[in-house]
């Protein structure tokens, strides 16, 4: 068994107290000898006039994997709301942040073999059980309540499945997982909805279609280098697709394309286009997000890739459009091993990422008993145009999980919580306290 322990530094600052916390926690909380320890941090917010009161808590699950938590200035949105009646956790996920953050400098082992079977600990199972110990040295057997965004609902889930004798109640948006699927019909339907962002973001700037096609046909006969010296690729040109899953990415993209070529008689790309593209490409720091993202789906068989065998499939995504003079679509939140090739943070990664897509050791990160006798109010706001987390996905989970208060709306993308955050938060208290 090992020990753990938490160190705490206290910042009073615009009303706010803010209590940092340090904790020694097991690499693996379920073996038997220490695999050794790591460190995870978590930032509790409280209002100042309020430390000293009983107030419950409330953990907040950041989206990733591989994102630490919000680090608050003047808090607004959810977190101006939730902090009207909880205290606040703000958890860095392992491996992120300022809880041991793997990066390729930092990733332990002295093999591909040694540092895969490292990384399998850093999933929703471990999370959760980091959560566990932080909230047994907290509040001791009180319970807390949960909000996860994205991955965050993912790891709530998990919570639920594993320790739902923690929980007060659980909130989730943009993050009810597919639990039984393949992981493969996962990304299909990723795919089909990522090309209807497509024709709607065609549609609101149809100057941007030539745009796009144009900048591709150039990055296919020319070489054009982001700052930070690699090549930009057509394939990870298009990737910038990503974007078209939040509320602002219509436009972000927009403004980005718009000034893709310089004013100089040959063609070229600005700089001003490759420095913001570099900048939205790049995984230097959150390389842990494209390490697992296919990860966080395993369940007892290899991903072997998964997003980009499925791609093939479409013929408006496949690999044949993207290398030929025609138009082939913006892709969306998957991952391809050609990133671990072309971007720099993600190269010393390689091998290992290949392994863990091989891997076929998986355990299971949802216990479908547990869920479907669940008792702990449970509420989560599902978006219908959800680009990342498919809504017919979500609401075939949400049918299998007991106590479970689903609120459907069109109004929102993925980031939902970061546009109307403090109104989504009333909404899923009123679900789970009544």
């Amino acid at each position: 068994m090992v020990e753990t322990s938490n160190r705490t530094h206290r910042v009073a600052r615009d009303g706010l107290i803010f209590l940092e916390h340090t904790f020694t926690l097991p690499l693996d909380h379920r073996a038997t000898s220490s695999k050794g320890t790591i460190e995870v941090f978590a930032r509790e917010v409280v209002e100042a006039d309020a430390e000293h009161d009983d107030r419950p808590y409330l953990l907040w699950f950041q989206g990733g994997p591989g994102n630490a938590a919000d680090r608050p200035g003047l808090p607004g949105g959810w977190l101006k709301r939730a902090l009207e009646e909880f205290r606040v956790v703000l958890l860095d996920q392992r491996g992120t942040g300022r809880s041991s953050a793997i990066t390729y400098r930092t990733l332990p082992g002295d093999t591909v073999e040694e540092q895969s079977d490292y990384l399998t600990h850093f999933r929703a199972d471990s999370i959760v059980m980091d959560a566990e110990v932080i909230r047994r040295q907290l509040i001791g057997d009180r319970k807390w309540s949960v909000l996860g965004q994205s991955f965050g609902g993912f790891c709530a889930l998990t919570y639920l499945s594993v320790a739902p004798h923690g929980l007060e109640s659980v909130m989730i948006t943009g993050g009810v997982p597919d639990i039984e699927g393949d992981i493969r019909d996962i990304y299909r339907a990723n795919y089909r909805q990522t090309a209807r962002r497509n024709a709607e973001f065609f549609t609101t700037y149809p100057m941007d279609r030539d745009r796009v096609l144009a900048i591709k046909n150039h990055l296919l006969d020319h070489a054009e280098y982001l700052p930070t010296g690699e090549r930009l690729t057509a394939e990870r040109f298009l990737s910038l697709g990503i974007l078209l899953g939040t509320k602002n990415g219509f436009d972000q993209l927009h403004y980005l394309l718009e000034s893709s070529f310089a004013q100089v008689a040959a063609p070229k790309l600005s700089d001003a286009f490759l420095a913001d593209a570099g900048a939205a490409l790049s995984f230097g720091k959150r390389p842990l997000y494209a390490v697992l993202h296919e990860a966080i789906y395993a369940d007892h068989a290899s991903t072997n890739w998964a997003a980009h065998s499925v791609r093939q499939e479409f013929p408006d995504f496949a690999d044949h459009a993207v290398h030929a003079k025609q138009e082939s679509l913006l892709t969306g939140e998957m991952i391809f091993p050609w990133q671990f090739e072309q971007d720099p943070a993600l190269r010393p990664l390689k091998d290992v990422a290949y392994h863990l897509a091989q891997r076929n050791d998986w355990s299971s990160l949802y216990n479908l008993e547990a869920l479907a006798a669940n008792q702990v109010p449970t509420a989560a706001v599902m978006y219908t145009e959800d680009m990342f987390v498919p809504f017919d996905s979500s609401k075939r989970t949400a049918a299998k999980i007991g106590n479970f208060f689903p609120i459907h709306t069109d109004k929102y993308q993925h980031d939902g919580i970061r546009q109307d955050g403090a109104v989504l938060v009333d909404q899923l208290l009123e679900r789970v306290r009544n």
